[in-house]
């Protein structure tokens, strides 16, 4: 195995453990799990979660810090998970009407988890 694909083996379950941990701090929020790596027109949609309020589009990211891990969300990447988000929700009874919220949880190498709630500026 090359060094490379050690790495990117390495990365991918590294970014695999983070979103789980991800996921259980949602689910101690009183929020559900509805779907992990969910699929859509734009792409990947890491976690998307439910609770009385409406869904969560979760967007994880990992890295040394908050802050490493933040500013690699980029706005093309935002655009790509909103477009998938509105592919989701074309199967909501709701359709587009549907109560959402954009959040990205970041977690850093401690394991620390730190979540941002609207944190998609998409005014």
């Amino acid at each position: 195995m090359s060094a490379r694909s050690v790495r990117s083996s390495v990365s991918y379950h590294a970014g695999q453990a983070a979103e789980r941990q991800v996921a259980a701090e949602y689910e101690r929020r009183g929020f559900s799990i509805a779907h992990q790596r969910w699929r859509g027109v734009g792409g990947e949609i890491d976690l998307i979660a439910r609770d009385a309020e409406g869904v969560v589009f979760i967007e994880v990211k990992k890295s040394s810090s908050f802050d490493a891990a933040a500013s690699r969300i980029n706005r093309r990447q935002m655009d790509r998970i909103c477009a998938s988000a509105a592919h989701f929700l074309e199967t909501e009874p709701n359709g587009q009407l549907t109560n959402v919220r954009f959040d990205a949880a970041l977690v850093d190498t401690s394991g620390a988890v730190q979540i941002i709630e609207n944190a998609f500026d998409l005014g």
